[in-house]
């Protein structure tokens, strides 16, 4: 079935104007709604040479209008199959979310069995391409780049956690869905939009949405999705940042451990800095020290000993000092394997973790800041 798409050919917030009461029940204020002509226009009919990234979601293309302006145009692949209206409600939504640190959707296509997003360009691509991709994409970023990346993606999730409205559990932070302005600022893409989809359609053979590499184990092996997958996702990236290496494309050591066992293992071995990437030769170690840290904290095996998002910012944004011994090992989903990693978030882990850390789990040490304290009292359940 049809629906009232229209060839808007800039990226102007719509008027109150027709084009946008002619979607019966739908309020799309914030939503530009454009033709599948016009799209198909602007990425010179979806070229090969116009793909610019892709995922579970669906395909990403460059898009010029006629009047200069590039977007970012993502065609949803064939899971989403909602109809026009349910579509545009969660669009509608979506587009409501505003912050620095997300990229921003302009409009969409729903016409015949099209769904498509038209999103902000960013120049420097997605994190995965800038760092972790091949040779001929691949951008030197220095430390100061890097911790700006870190800690604005973590504003960012912060606000999708508890700021937005309502509140968004991302399920799949990783580096391609984070994207890079022209001064290499952070965007968190593709927020929201697993709603769009049934459950069955998933980014790897599993019952749930992610990426191998990035999977908290709690949430690839039993399907418990909370905030704190989001937490340990944010962790791997964290490590991808700080290595320059892809956790879900190498593997470390005579052992072939994924990336948050090989930096647990270099932790315990007195090693911390062996973990930051050959390229930067420079960089302040007591901090990179400290983004080390704070992403094991996020990659704990128990869900319920990892920090939320507000408080990761709080650590990577304030001179405290982080308390290193109450950390607890990592949990590790393997796909396509019966193995547990230890303390894949059974029962039987987290109350043997329990017993084993009966010291203190607050991850700050002697905080400077009143506000942080406020933070220990709840950070880990005793």
């Amino acid at each position: 079935m049809g629906c009232g798409c229209f060839g808007a050919v800039n990226c102007r917030k719509p008027k109150n104007d027709s084009h946008n009461q002619q979607t019966p029940g739908i309020g799309t204020n914030n939503v530009r709604l454009f033709s599948y002509n016009s799209l198909r226009s602007a990425t010179r009919d979806f070229h090969p040479s116009n793909r610019i990234g892709g995922g579970g979601y669906g395909v990403v293309y460059r898009g010029v209008f006629r009047d200069g302006t590039q977007v970012a145009i993502k065609s949803l692949s064939a899971g989403s199959k909602q109809g026009t209206n349910e579509f545009l409600t969660e669009i509608n939504i979506i587009s409501n979310i505003r912050h620095p640190n997300l990229v921003e959707l302009i409009g969409c296509c729903v016409e015949e069995n099209h769904r498509i997003l038209v999103y902000e360009y960013l120049e420097n691509n997605s994190l995965a391409s800038a760092l972790l991709g091949s040779k001929s994409k691949y951008i030197f970023l220095e430390w100061p780049k890097r911790a700006v990346i870190c800690v604005e993606t973590a504003i960012g999730l912060a606000f999708l956690h508890e700021e937005a409205e309502p509140h968004i559990v991302h399920r799949d932070i990783k580096a391609s869905n984070i994207l890079l302005d022209g001064n290499f600022h952070p965007k968190i893409g593709d927020f929201g939009l697993a709603k769009l989809f049934p459950d069955n359609v998933t980014h790897v053979s599993t019952r749930v949405a992610g990426t191998v590499g990035y999977l908290a184990p709690e949430y690839a092996l039993l399907g418990q999705l909370t905030k704190k997958a989001d937490v340990y996702s944010f962790g791997v990236l964290m490590l991808e940042i700080i290595s320059g290496r892809s956790s879900s494309k190498a593997a470390f050591g005579e052992e072939l451990l994924v990336l948050v066992e090989w930096a647990w293992k270099l932790r315990e071995d007195g090693r911390f800095l062996d973990v930051v990437d050959p390229e930067l030769t420079q960089f302040p170690e007591d901090e990179v020290t400290r983004f080390i840290i704070v992403a094991l904290f996020c990659t704990q095996a128990a869900a319920h000993q990892r920090p939320t998002m507000k408080q990761v910012v709080e650590m990577l944004t304030k001179q405290v000092q982080l308390n290193d011994k109450a950390l607890t090992e990592p949990g590790v989903y393997r796909a396509h394997t019966s193995r547990r990693s230890v303390g894949a978030s059974s029962e039987e882990t987290s109350s043997s973790q329990a017993d084993k850390g009966k010291q203190s789990t607050n991850p700050l040490e002697d905080p400077t800041q009143s506000n942080v304290s406020e933070y220990i009292s709840e950070m880990f359940p005793r």
